[in-house]
């Protein structure tokens, strides 16, 4: 497994934009796909976005879709969504994790950062 540390989270107003970044200790031969989930007050944890690490096929969540954009450096090893038009329901602490082929659960998970929507 690899080590996970997302960043570039933080307090923005509705309709405002962030870049997370999730940076990897290295990239296993093994990795399949790497994804964005989050977990707001209250609520179970939800998927947000995923893109293969060799093709660059990328998911979205319906609800981001058109707003947030997951992208990937290979060279770097770093994950990266943008996240345009924010609004309060976006508010979560947003995690990165990896699938080397067994599910995300089987698989490698950062500490989290946090993004807060307020006015």
């Amino acid at each position: 497994q690899v080590q996970l540390t997302e960043s570039g989270g933080g307090m923005v107003h509705p309709g405002g934009s962030l870049r997370l970044s999730c940076a990897a200790s290295s990239h296993p031969a093994t990795v399949l796909t790497m994804a964005w989930f989050r977990r707001a007050p209250g609520m179970e944890r939800e998927f947000v976005a995923a893109i293969n690490w060799n093709r660059g096929t990328v998911y979205y969540e319906d609800s981001v879709k058109g707003r947030f954009t997951i992208s990937k450096d290979n060279a770097k090893n770093t994950l990266y969504l943008l996240m345009n038009s924010l609004k309060p329901e976006d508010t979560a602490v947003y995690y990165c994790a990896v699938d080397y082929g067994l599910g995300y659960d089987a698989g490698s998970w950062g500490q989290g950062t946090q993004v807060t929507v307020s006015s």
